[in-house]
């Protein structure tokens, strides 16, 4: 780990991500924002987005602070930095977890065993993946939602705050699970699922 961190995206989710850094041993945590100048809370925000590569100097980590899965995958794909991986010291990580570059883990989290969760993916506050699941890359797990064992999310879905995915069933990539829905079917066709049980919204 390095001792800079470059925080990209200066909203609220960049603050969260700030708070996490600081508590993983970050004594240098600056912000990069294409919209906004100055600080971030007590941090300065330094540069737009697509200068972040001026900062590459093999002594600097990096993470995106935006919660919206595209933008995080557009960034991701056009900078080729030392992404880093911030697990917030209360979040519970199982045995045999894997985590991919450019995670956030937020507090309160709970990853059990053997699940893996991809590069670039928000794993938010409370929020719960249990044993041998699978998170694809930039998918983003509301706070508290939850997918209970063996569940499988393809890449940039998002499962929305308190939404629940049931045992062993699939979601498919580029979907939006809304908030308070339970899954208890597979889903294998795009779109955005709500209700309980969760069904296409029209």
């Amino acid at each position: 780990m390095c001792n800079r961190l470059v925080i990209i995206g200066a909203g609220g989710h960049g603050k969260v991500i700030a708070d996490i850094a600081l508590k993983r041993g970050y004594t240098d945590i600056v912000f990069a924002d294409d919209n906004a100048v100055g600080f971030c809370m007590e941090f300065p925000i330094i540069c737009k987005s697509t200068d972040v590569e001026k900062l590459n100097d093999g002594q600097t980590d990096f993470v995106i602070g935006i919660g919206n899965n595209e933008i995080r995958k557009r960034i991701a794909e056009q900078h080729k930095i030392n992404w880093c991986t911030l697990v917030h010291p209360s979040a519970q990580i199982g045995m045999n977890v894997k985590i991919g570059s450019g995670t956030v883990v937020m507090a309160g989290a709970v990853i059990n065993s053997c699940a893996t969760v991809g590069e670039h993916c928000v794993i938010n506050t409370s929020a719960v993946v249990e044993h041998d699941s699978i998170v694809g890359d930039f998918v983003h797990i509301s706070p508290r939602a939850t997918l209970c064992g063996v569940v499988t999310v393809g890449e940039n879905t998002h499962i929305g705050a308190g939404a629940t995915v049931v045992n062993t069933l699939n979601v498919c990539a580029d979907c939006v699970i809304g908030a308070g829905a339970v899954v208890v079917d597979n889903i294998d066709a795009q779109g955005t699922y709500v209700g309980v049980p969760a069904r296409k919204a029209k």
